[in-house]
């Protein structure tokens, strides 16, 4: 099939060649853009706190992110787990330097300045 040649089970007809609409084709290019939900812009530089999808902490500055949160993090350091609960995050720490961290893997991010750890409300109940 050549460019412009109708194609019996397009959506768009005869009279498009089978193609969408060019202002279907902008709009695509507008919205496919390399532009993140999330605003790490303001980050950048700054000491931030992630945590992964199989529970690990680590806390380093953030140098560099792209659109599916794939970051980049210096001076990291993890938090070790305690050994008997292990799902709960000991003190300790080991440096692990820089560490690049496959967007699929975060879960969060938390900018470490301004924010502070609170006892949960719902513990005791």
């Amino acid at each position: 099939q050549g460019v412009g040649t109708w194609i019996p089970s397009s959506p768009f007809g005869r009279e498009s060649g089978g193609r969408p609409p060019a202002c279907w084709i902008s709009m695509a290019k507008k919205e496919g853009s390399n532009k993140s939900v999330l605003d790490l812009e303001r980050y950048l530089n700054q000491p931030v706190k992630v945590k992964y999808s199989g529970g690990r902490e680590v806390k380093g500055i953030l140098k560099g992110h792209d659109a599916v949160a794939n970051l980049v993090l210096d001076d990291v350091q993890e938090y070790l787990r305690d050994p008997e609960d292990p799902y709960k995050v000991s003190d300790e720490t080991r440096n692990l330097g820089l560490v690049v961290a496959r967007g699929t893997s975060v879960m969060l991010i938390c900018p470490v300045d301004g924010t502070e750890e609170i006892a949960n409300p719902f513990a005791g109940a």
